[in-house]
């Protein structure tokens, strides 16, 4: 199991210590530290679309005219603190955040 997102992010961090209470292997990967290639990006934003952008986020509100309008793929290369954390990988099945509905699924 991977779990991608950024170090400092609470989300990730009580993602993390769940899983791994549960008994999970878990890896962290951190976006910012270890950027995701073209096509990890690509595959993310195919299984989320727009929904693995954080738009209400201070950093969606500093980009350029241009970045916001640009593709998904571009923004988050660009800047990959606008990924909603944590993105779990759990075999072939993604989860995005860790709300109830992934906790249930994977605890």
């Amino acid at each position: 199991m991977i779990v991608y997102g950024i170090n400092t992010c609470t989300d990730s961090q009580k993602a993390i210590k769940a899983l791994e209470a549960a008994g999970k292997e878990v890896s962290f990967r951190d976006i910012r530290a270890t950027p995701l290639s073209e096509a990890e990006w690509a595959e993310l934003v195919g299984e989320f679309g727009d929904r693995l952008l954080d738009k209400k986020s201070t950093e969606w509100r500093g980009l350029s005219d241009w970045l916001k309008h640009s593709e998904a793929e571009d923004q988050l290369a660009a800047k990959p603190k606008l990924m909603i954390s944590p993105v779990i990988r759990d075999g072939e099945t993604y989860y995005l955040g860790w709300d109830q509905a992934v906790q249930d699924a994977l605890l």
